[in-house]
């Protein structure tokens, strides 16, 4: 047997950001939960498709789940999403920016139905 060696393991950390770069990381964050909770509505409104949003995302989107996004869509929810993101071969986890344009075609034309 080797023996045993107490080596200290090497993290490395994020750097650290000042008050102000912090301060505005906060306010672009919560601008995009805003956006994103007023595409949300807009979604169950019927004022957005979600054709079009998954077709040409928004920069503020592309960081957000599908599978949230189209369970702002009416009559879909938990079971349907998951079905369709199966069908899709898409995991509930993939952001939209994230989407493969086969992966990208292959909802919009499963969601057009």
């Amino acid at each position: 047997m080797p023996p045993v060696t107490n080596t200290a393991v090497k993290h490395s950390a994020a750097p650290e950001r000042s008050l102000t770069q912090r301060m505005d990381a906060l306010q672009r964050a919560n601008q995009i939960r805003t956006r994103r909770a007023q595409l949300k509505r807009d979604l169950k409104g019927g004022r957005v498709s979600i054709q079009t949003l998954l077709k040409n995302p928004p920069d503020y989107v592309e960081t957000a789940k599908v599978f949230d996004m189209l369970l702002a869509v009416p009559k879909y929810g938990r079971v349907k999403v998951n079905k369709i993101l199966q069908q899709c071969r898409i995991s509930p986890s993939k952001t939209i920016g994230g989407l493969s344009e086969r992966q990208r075609t292959e909802l919009v034309s499963l969601l057009r139905r």
